[in-house]
């Protein structure tokens, strides 16, 4: 079984996490109907190493991967310090 190294917690197996998606900066405060559109539905996809953001469900907690997508490896565990996005919602 695969497994993702939880920040808080240590190695967990995969079906503990929700994908939360690919690190983007959000569209400005007051931008048009087409900014916000593009932002939420349109993503780069293009493989290579993306930084995604990660939920462990059960401690509830937000983090940031980075991973290779050619090859599905994690490479580290990003410090929230170095993200200058907003932790998503759920």
């Amino acid at each position: 079984m695969k497994r993702i190294d939880c920040p808080e917690i240590g190695p967990r197996p995969i079906d503990e996490f929700t994908y939360g998606g690919e690190v983007r900066r959000p569209p400005q405060a007051g931008a048009d109907t087409a900014a916000l559109a593009d932002y939420v539905f349109n993503r780069a996809g293009a493989p290579g190493v993306l930084r995604e953001w990660w939920h462990h469900d059960p401690s509830g907690r937000w983090f940031v991967l980075e991973r290779d997508t050619r090859t599905d490896t994690v490479l580290r565990s990003v410090p929230i310090t170095e993200v200058a996005h907003a932790v998503p919602t759920r």
